[in-house]
């Protein structure tokens, strides 16, 4: 199966809302407010500072998304990607959809200068994930988080 990865833009809004509204429900069981979420979904696609979006494509239609949004880091003074409303389609699960969006971020993380690693949080119950974060290369055994760091 040939899948694309891209950044997110503002037509994708829907899909990304729906993505998280499930998300949420499936790992939750919440409901989340639907203008809320659009607004929240809308912030990050037209203010780069406050994140960016990638999306995943398969078979012609969007099957998977998530959100890199910034935390600075006085220690590497650099900026590390907090990887955060990760969700894929329940058909398209196991298929590597989540290894291959991965690696085209940390291949994008490792050019840059100013970033200096990869994070990303998982909650406790979430077993499944945290064997796929763990089987891309992220350790998950310092801070009860995974995460990625550029050796210098």
């Amino acid at each position: 199966m040939e899948i694309n990865i891209r950044k997110g833009f503002p037509n994708d809004r829907e899909t990304i809302a729906g993505f998280q509204e499930a998300m949420a429900k499936e790992t939750e069981d919440i409901s989340l407010n639907r203008e809320t979420l659009l607004k929240g979904v809308d912030a990050v696609l037209n203010a780069p500072d406050k994140g960016m979006y990638f999306i995943a494509e398969a078979e012609g239609k969007v099957v998977a998304s998530l959100m890199i949004t910034y935390e600075w880091s006085d220690w590497r003074n650099a900026t590390v990607w907090w990887l955060q409303s990760v969700y894929v389609l329940p058909a398209f699960r196991r298929a590597g959809i989540f290894k291959k969006m991965y690696a085209h971020i940390q291949a994008e993380a490792d050019k840059r200068n100013d970033v200096s690693g990869i994070r990303l949080y998982v909650a406790d119950s979430n077993l499944t994930a945290a064997k796929t974060y763990k089987n891309v290369g992220m350790d998950g055994d310092r801070y009860r988080m995974f995460e990625w760091m550029k050796t210098y």
